[in-house]
């Protein structure tokens, strides 16, 4: 198909290379390459995942907020970690759909930053999230007498900002340092959604400033979670390995292995992406490794979370019971 995109000219004061640069305020998303035949099995396969998704993580979200028994930390924070997983999908899936039937896969500037600001938010959100239900269930596990008096409302609560003023902060700052970028190279995105390292790779603005805060703050945000969660499955695992009942031992492997498998899923994506990822990386493996923690993973939670946990089970259950 033709692809037209609108311009319009403005000079840049800062850089001599792009004065006279004509900047793109539209892109084209190519989303993920596959052959014509598996055009309607994977629109189908994502539009079933993107349905499940918000049901499944909605769904966990009442079942914790009616159930008295769920009023506890480790379900508060599970609670959050659906809503942001629900947030997330609706950010990337929805565009992803559209784009399999488009005639345009157009999508203007403006929104292609509101959607990165979004996504921002979500993932880093998530990553601040994950640490600390590993810490709850090392206080849980480790201390349980004093659990009542250090996993107190109060410290629930400052978590649950901390974690989402965190996400909130990451994502302005690489969208502030996005808007010194002007694009004039290629109208092409390479990606299903706006990610900003497919964007630097088009920008006639050199980006090294945006790549280096990249490496800065997605590495300390990514190192500190990461350290959070082993440091405390690593107690947790020296607790659970003093214990002599083997019930104890299965309750608690139960619980933490749920977040562990979790953990591996969601951090491995998205360390070779934002981390260890370079500007000659390959679009194809970087648009699979974004797959998996924007799409797979918020699809995925509340399967792991709710299949290896026996509580949310049995509110399951007695819930359906009340309303057969």
């Amino acid at each position: 198909f033709s692809i037209y995109c609108i311009v319009f000219q403005r000079p840049s004061m800062k850089n001599m290379e792009t004065k006279n640069a004509t900047e793109l305020i539209e892109f084209v998303l190519t989303g993920l390459k596959y052959q014509s035949e598996w055009q309607i099995p994977l629109f189908l396969l994502f539009l079933m995942i993107y349905l499940i998704t918000p049901m499944g993580n909605l769904g966990l979200i009442a079942l914790i907020c009616n159930d008295p028994h769920l009023h506890i930390p480790m379900y508060l924070f599970l609670g959050n970690l659906a809503f942001v997983d629900t947030w997330l999908s609706s950010t990337v899936t929805p565009k992803m759909l559209v784009n399999y039937f488009a005639k345009s896969k157009m999508i203007s500037l403006s929104e292609c930053k509101m959607k990165f600001f979004s996504f921002g938010i979500c993932v880093t959100t998530e990553c601040f999230l994950l640490a600390t239900m590993a810490y709850d269930r090392y206080v849980a596990i480790c201390k349980p007498l004093l659990y009542p008096m250090i996993m107190t409302n109060r410290l629930c609560i400052r978590l649950l900002i901390v974690s989402f003023l965190g996400g909130l902060s990451h994502a302005i700052i690489h969208t502030v340092f996005l808007l010194r970028l002007i694009f004039c190279n290629s109208i092409i995105v390479h990606h299903f959604y706006c990610d900003i390292i497919p964007l630097f790779k088009i920008s006639c603005t050199d980006p090294s400033i945006n790549y280096l805060m990249v490496y800065i703050f997605a590495g300390i945000i990514q190192v500190f979670t990461i350290s959070v969660v082993l440091v405390s499955y690593t107690l947790v695992l020296f607790t659970i390995l003093k214990k002599k009942s083997m019930q104890g031992i299965r309750k608690a492997f139960s619980t933490c292995g749920a977040h562990l498998l979790s953990v591996s899923l969601y951090y491995g994506p998205l360390l070779v992406t934002y981390v260890f990822s370079g500007s000659a990386q390959e679009d194809d493996r970087d648009m699979m490794d974004s797959l998996f923690y924007t799409v797979i993973i918020p699809f995925l939670n509340p399967i792991i979370y709710s299949l290896r946990n026996k509580k949310v089970i049995d509110s399951l259950t007695k819930m359906l019971k009340r309303n057969v």
